[in-house]
């Protein structure tokens, strides 16, 4: 009878291994990505960069954000629709740098949500460069989740939050 206890005994620590080492959900063993910092404010000089309507009101049209689906950071059409008409503007006001920021909804590690803005932020950056824009006037940063534009906690609020902004400043 000993035998069979310690062989179940045994079974069930065998079991509890087994499932607890894959229990762990796709979200989590995507979030081992490595760890991202925000830059200094001082290092980027965020400070100088400021929203495009502040500059003109009507550059709200052209400056808008664009959208990400959940984990991801491909351009979406639309996306790339707003991006042309960016690059089209910064061609003809060429006294003028983009700083893109990089932002994710709460779901996600914080050092994951940071590389995933990263990813975001040089994204657009990469395709303004295609359009023939100078690496030089672009600047990237992530926020992660820690900026949010919404602060409930369900899809349609999450959506508004996986986005890339943009701010202007003179050269």
């Amino acid at each position: 009878m000993k035998l069979y206890a310690k062989l179940f005994v045994i079974l069930c620590c065998a079991i509890l291994l087994a499932v607890s080492g894959t229990a762990c959900s796709k979200k989590q063993v995507k979030q081992e990505a490595p760890a991202t910092t925000v830059p200094e404010e001082s290092d980027l000089n965020a400070k100088e960069f400021v929203e495009p309507s502040e500059i003109d009101p009507a550059l709200a049209k052209i400056f808008k954000d664009i959208y990400f689906d959940f984990d991801r950071y491909n351009l979406k059409p639309e996306a790339k629709k707003t991006l042309d008409s960016i690059a089209e503007w910064l061609k003809n006001n060429a006294s003028y740098r983009v700083l893109i920021e990089g932002h994710c909804d709460e779901r996600g590690t914080n050092e994951y949500n940071l590389a995933l803005g990263e990813r975001r932020a040089n994204s657009a950056k990469t395709y303004l460069i295609g359009l023939g824009i100078a690496e030089k006037r672009i600047s990237t940063i992530s926020y992660g989740e820690e900026k949010p534009q919404c602060t409930e906690h369900n899809e349609s609020c999450w959506s508004k939050n996986r986005r890339d902004h943009f701010l202007l400043a003179r050269k």
